[in-house]
C-alpha cells in the first residue's frame, strides 16, 4: 500500500504543472520526447559594478543565491526596510538581484514615490520608506516607468518569442487574487521557456515560468546603460 501511495505520490508531482513542485525542491526532470530549441542569450554586456560579470547575471546570481540558502518566506515590517538575509517575500528577490550590479531600487523607488506620490497604488498617499519598495504593485509601476516594457506573451517552442525573454528581466504577476514578482533566470526548459527565481512559500525556488497558470502582468527589462538611476 506504501508503494502504491509513493508512485502515486511520485507521479502526480511529476506531471503537476510541468513537473512545478519537483523544481521547488531542485529536483529538475524534463520529459524525455520533448523537442529541444536552443535559444540565443541576448542579455547586456553591460558591467557598471566592474566585477566582470555583466549586470544582467549579476541579478541572476544574486537571485539564485537565494535559492541555494532557501531564503525563508516571510512577510513583516521592519524598521529601516530591510529584512535579514535569510528571510524575505518574493520582492526581496528583486531589489537584492539588482544590488548585486550596485543598482539600490530602494533608494530609486524611494525617490520617485516621493515625486508621484498618487502613481503609486500601495502607498495610499502616505510614503513608508520601510515598507513602500517592496510591495509589488508598487515595484510594478516603478518598473513600468523606468525600464523597458516587453511582451508578456509566452510561447514555448517560438524562438522568435523566447529570445525576447532573457536572464535578468524582471516578471510581475498582478490580480486581485496573486501579486507577484521573480527574475527571469539563465537557465531554459528544453522547451526553450526560461526557469524564473522567486520566493513564495515556503522558501526561495527556480521553476519553470510556463508552470505559472496566472497570466503574466508585466515584463520589464532594466535600462543597464544608467548608472542606477532613473532619470
Amino acid at each position: 500500500m506504501f508503494v502504491i501511495s509513493f508512485a502515486a505520490a511520485t507521479l502526480f508531482a511529476y506531471f503537476f504543472r510541468g513537473g512545478l513542485l519537483l523544481d521547488h525542491i531542485g529536483i529538475y526532470i524534463e520529459r524525455p520526447f520533448t523537442k529541444e530549441f536552443e535559444v540565443p542569450l541576448l542579455y547586456d554586456e553591460k558591467d557598471h559594478n566592474d566585477n566582470g560579470i555583466p549586470d544582467p547575471l549579476d541579478f541572476v546570481y544574486a537571485a539564485r543565491q537565494e535559492v541555494q540558502q532557501r531564503t525563508f518566506y516571510r512577510s513583516r515590517y521592519y524598521e529601516g526596510g530591510y529584512p535579514p538575509d535569510d528571510e524575505g517575500v518574493c520582492t526581496d528577490v528583486i531589489w537584492r538581484a539588482m544590488l548585486r550590479a550596485d543598482i539600490h531600487l530602494k533608494d530609486l523607488l524611494d525617490e520617485d514615490v516621493a515625486l508621484h506620490t498618487k502613481l503609486y497604488p500601495r502607498v495610499e498617499g502616505n510614503p513608508d520608506p520601510n515598507i513602500d519598495f517592496r510591495r509589488v504593485p508598487n515595484q510594478d509601476v516603478f518598473f513600468k516607468r523606468f525600464a523597458e516594457n516587453l511582451t508578456t506573451d509566452l510561447i514555448p517552442g517560438d524562438i522568435e518569442n523566447l529570445k525576447q525573454w532573457q536572464p535578468g528581466d524582471i516578471v510581475v504577476f498582478l490580480t486581485d487574487q496573486f501579486q507577484h514578482v521573480g527574475i527571469i533566470s539563465d537557465k531554459r526548459a528544453k522547451d526553450g521557456t526560461p526557469y524564473l527565481i522567486h520566493n513564495i512559500r515556503p522558501f526561495a525556488a527556480e521553476i519553470k515560468l510556463s508552470s505559472f497558470k496566472t497570466p503574466i502582468t508585466g515584463h520589464y527589462r532594466w535600462k543597464y546603460g544608467k548608472k542606477g538611476g532613473n532619470e
